[in-house]
């Protein structure tokens, strides 16, 4: 057996493990609002320390459970500790500015009961669907674009907010475009990465930000890590940026100490929930 099919193997079956005993971990990624710097939401992110590896890259892991078919498990996971670490904040009124972002894999996507999941796991954890944001791949949604239209309008209905990931990195139709119910186009981090060095990255961006504009959007910019770089997409009328030069992604526990204490009177953050509430996957 090759080395790379066994790494594969014993990823599946550690993480399989973790997930089951509650061992993964959400971070949070400030979202940020670039005219007046202040938090407008966040994005939460599986991050996965394992005994004996370590921290587990997640470019390395979720690959894997989409491969192996453990995707929507560990979606779910995520989606179930977003809502109740909203519901956490909210409880001890530090509310988090904005909505919490949760990725959506394109298979999870593709489910036939994707739109009653979602419901049934905000309404178990007790958080508003629209204090949540389902983030739903291009290319995802463009596989079967007529069933995209129908699920986004069920989730928008329903009170989800959709934006984009990764927008421009694949292909789209902007006839479908304007049929879904999205309210946000996140660049993808390779655009902003060079755009201040590579002119054919910083026209992509600028026909982002003008075209989203035309259609009622907002753009969100991500992997931002310098000033120049928030500047600039300031200047060209770029609504939101998350990324290193505000902030890295970070443990509720964290996360609340930093950018919603003021918001709370007490000062009670409380500990994270998925330290509080181990093994529980919404599922």
């Amino acid at each position: 057996m090759g080395t790379d099919l066994a790494r594969k193997l014993e990823i599946v079956h550690r993480l399989e493990t973790a997930l089951a005993a509650g061992r993964l971990q959400l971070h949070y990624h400030p979202q940020v609002h670039l005219p007046s710097g202040k938090i407008v939401g966040a994005e939460a992110l599986s991050r996965w320390h394992d005994a004996d590896w370590g921290m587990v890259s997640p470019a390395e892991f979720i690959p894997i459970a989409e491969e192996r078919g453990l995707i929507g498990t560990l979606g779910e996971w995520a989606l179930a500790g977003a809502c109740r670490q909203v519901r956490h904040w909210q409880e001890r009124g530090c509310p988090l500015p904005g909505r919490v972002a949760v990725n959506v894999a394109a298979k999870q996507f593709e489910d036939d009961d994707f739109v009653d999941r979602c419901l049934r796991i905000a309404r178990e954890s007790g958080a508003a669907s629209s204090a949540i944001e389902l983030e739903l791949t291009e290319s995802g949604m463009m596989r079967d674009p007529e069933r995209a239209v129908e699920v986004t309008r069920a989730l928008t209905s329903a009170g989800f907010a959709l934006s984009i990931d990764d927008f421009g990195t694949g292909y789209s139709s902007l006839a479908y475009l304007k049929r879904f119910p999205v309210h946000k186009l996140k660049i993808d981090i390779s655009f902003v990465r060079d755009m201040l060095t590579d002119r054919n990255d910083l026209a992509i961006v600028s026909a982002i930000v003008a075209m989203a504009k035309s259609l009622g959007l907002k753009t969100l910019a991500e992997g931002v890590e310098e000033a120049a770089q928030a500047e600039h997409l300031l200047a060209l009328g770029c609504d939101e940026a998350q990324g290193y030069y505000f902030a890295r992604p970070e443990p509720a526990e964290v996360f609340a100490r930093r950018w919603l204490q003021s918001a709370c009177p007490s000062h009670d953050l409380g500990q994270d929930v998925d330290r509080q509430e181990q093994g529980h996957l919404g599922t």
